[in-house]
């Protein structure tokens, strides 16, 4: 027989408990084989496909595009062919040789080699959680209720859903069903509103009232508000600044282009002269642990950069940005980014940064004391490159002059370390032959 079983918003991964539905790649019918991605979700991290850890037909799905879910909300049911088929997800763990696509809180394992994938029949159906299953190996089905708010309803009240027969399609119990059986059982309570945990509308739309439009902090947003709230609440942080003369930095990277292949970017150059001036000053690759009270040196630069898109600012990551030349960063940073504007990126390619590189001279500024990326301990802004009188070689001229800030945690090193770091950057940014003491 068929056994429906209900498929959860899993737990993505880095702390996410909630997703944003974008666009659903089933619909009601379709029939879908294990690991099938079903649904594109938006997280605060990036956009991510959610692969279906059964294999049958879709009976159901919650949620339309633009509604925000909790981890833990039913995403779909699924009709599985058989009792085998429908343990085609054994816990993580089981040992069992699986697709290798594991979601946390699911497993994916081989299919049973005579699996059928059978829609639900009439007589199906009809059946409610609270029939037996014809066999005594099969195990039970899962409790008919896709509406958080008919859970909440139910555990309120007092009603079992497992002895609930359901009057929605399929068996599906509803509110109505919850609330008759509290009447009749004596004990239901007075009506009190009940809040759903879905939430319709996507990151960034507002809804006037009458103080003004509200918009929903949460999304990217939301991740950004919450991160630097906690860098400014935890962090004593300081920042330094210095002018550089970036004129010969901008000749060598026009020397290198012109040499062919790949091309190399300026933020490249600038990710390099980071990576070089962290081997001088490893103390600054580092992280506070605040209940151990102990810094934390860390030994592999894993180098962020901001980038600005339509969804807001996110900070990929470079992973072992200090094994990298000039061309393997540009070509890695230039990917990151292509990633990000078309919100492709995973979550692992946004988190696990030691050092941020922030370009915010793109913007058109020249300075700026941002806030750090907790839990990193520094962070070097670039502002924008403008022609501006300069003293070069006893000798007023016009170069093109760039400002360099420095913001620091005050608990991983002191003043003479962070001007000793900012000082290398700017040599290297006026003299970049200073590098090749390190290539």
């Amino acid at each position: 027989m068929a056994v429906v079983r209900e498929f959860t918003l899993p737990d993505l991964g880095e702390g996410l408990t909630e997703a944003q539905v974008v666009r659903w790649l089933v619909k009601v019918g379709d029939v879908v084989a294990v690991d099938q991605p079903v649904v594109e979700v938006e997280t605060a991290k990036a956009m991510v496909e959610v692969p279906c850890p059964y294999a049958g037909v879709v009976t159901a799905r919650f949620g339309g595009e633009g509604d925000e879910l909790p981890v833990g909300a039913p995403l779909l049911t699924v009709a599985v062919g058989d009792a085998t088929a429908a343990e085609a997800a054994p816990a993580a763990g089981e040992g069992a040789e699986g697709s290798g696509n594991v979601l946390v809180g699911y497993g994916t394992q081989a299919p049973a080699p005579r699996r059928r994938r059978v829609r639900p029949s009439p007589r199906d159906a009809g059946r409610t959680a609270a029939e037996p299953p014809p066999a005594a190996a099969a195990p039970p089905a899962t409790v008919a209720v896709i509406s958080p708010l008919v859970r909440r309803l139910a555990r309120e009240r007092g009603v079992d859903l497992t002895r609930l027969r359901g009057t929605g399609p399929d068996g599906l119990i509803l509110r109505s069903d919850v609330e008759q059986a509290a009447r009749a059982a004596g004990t239901a309570r007075a009506e009190r509103p009940a809040r759903t945990t879905t939430r319709t509308g996507r990151a960034g739309t507002g809804r006037p009232v009458a103080d003004g439009l509200r918009v929903p902090l949460r999304g990217v947003r939301g991740a950004v508000a919450e991160k630097l709230s906690r860098s400014r609440q935890e962090i004593p942080d300081a920042t330094c600044w210095v002018d550089a003369d970036a004129t010969e930095l901008i000749a060598a990277r026009r020397a290198m282009n012109a040499s062919g292949g790949a091309k190399v970017s300026l933020l490249a150059l600038l990710a390099r002269v980071c990576t070089a001036a962290l081997a001088k000053y490893p103390e600054l690759n580092a992280t506070v642990d605040t209940e151990a009270q102990e810094i934390v040196r860390l030994p592999d630069v894993h180098l962020g950069f901001a980038a600005q898109t339509d969804r807001g600012l996110v900070v990929p990551v470079v992973r072992d940005a200090h094994a990298r030349n000039a061309v393997e960063l540009s070509v890695e940073m230039a990917r990151l980014t292509e990633a990000a504007r078309a919100g492709k990126l995973s979550p692992a390619e946004l988190t696990g940064g030691t050092f941020t590189l922030n370009n915010y001279g793109v913007f058109g500024v020249d300075g700026s004391t941002p806030i750090l990326n907790h839990p990193e301990a520094a962070m070097l802004g670039v502002g924008r490159i403008a022609p501006k009188p300069w003293v070069h070689q006893g000798e007023l001229a016009v170069r093109q002059v760039v400002q360099l800030s420095f913001t620091f945690d005050h608990r991983v090193c002191d003043g003479g370390t962070a001007g000793g770091f900012l000082r290398y950057v700017a040599d290297c940014v006026e003299q970049p032959a200073v590098l090749l003491r390190t290539v």
